[in-house]
């Protein structure tokens, strides 16, 4: 299988599937990410070393495939829709993508609900283009800071109903790839924190029985 990430920032593909993205690529599937914007300019707190840090974190989950858009920082808002969707086609085209995986539209980060927008729409692609295979999955995940804060209550929230064991090995990975993100992880109690992702690998692996999870929300799936 082919699998896709598609995500607003570096470090939102860590946080949200790291240890599933390792695990995949250890049974063999393909795996790439694509990151609509490459350059975090609105977070002052991140390193000026971003893009090597990426590399440095992609590496270490195995990832070799990277697509990379220049969208503006927290003014995803301001693009044409079409835009985002064609830079997530293209993506899915080069790739022969067979399931993505991306943000929660109910998110709090508005450059994330933009790029579930992109990528449902860009999820009917296979559609149209006769060569393509057909879509076999779509994924919503939970990126923490972001989208346990939805606030809007008139909104389907992140519910999770699809579980990958990751294990104790998967979950520390998972923290030491986000240690390359210098200027990402903040002391608990923050949701980014070491104590917060292992917590919350252990109450997904617990709420699923398994052995620590990254949880995931199901859109569509074909068997």
């Amino acid at each position: 299988m082919n699998y896709l990430i598609v995500v607003a920032h570096p470090d939102d593909e860590v946080l949200g599937a790291g240890a599933t993205i390792h695990k995949l690529i250890k049974e063999g599937h393909n795996v790439a990410v694509a990151i609509m914007v490459s350059q975090a300019a609105a977070r002052k707190d991140l390193s000026s070393t971003l893009t090597s840090d990426e590399e440095e974190a992609l590496n270490l989950l195995g990832v070799n495939k990277v697509y990379h858009a220049n969208f503006p920082n927290i003014k995803m808002n301001t693009v044409a829709h079409l835009d985002l969707v064609q830079f997530v086609e293209k993506c899915i085209e080069d790739f022969s993508a067979d399931a993505i995986i991306t943000h929660h539209p109910s998110d709090t980060n508005n450059d994330h609900v933009q790029t579930s927008y992109a990528v449902q729409a860009a999820s009917r692609l296979f559609q149209r283009r006769e060569h393509l295979p057909q879509l076999k999955q779509l994924l919503y995940m939970e990126v923490l800071s972001s989208t346990e804060w939805s606030f809007d209550s008139s909104a389907n929230r992140f519910m999770p109903n699809y579980f990958v064991e990751v294990g104790k090995e998967g979950v520390d990975l998972k923290i030491k790839a986000l240690s390359k993100y210098k200027g990402v992880m903040r002391p608990y109690p923050h949701p980014r924190s070491n104590e917060a992702l292992e917590g919350l690998a252990a109450y997904r692996g617990a709420q699923s029985g398994c052995n620590y999870a990254e949880a995931f929300e199901v859109v569509f799936q074909v068997f």
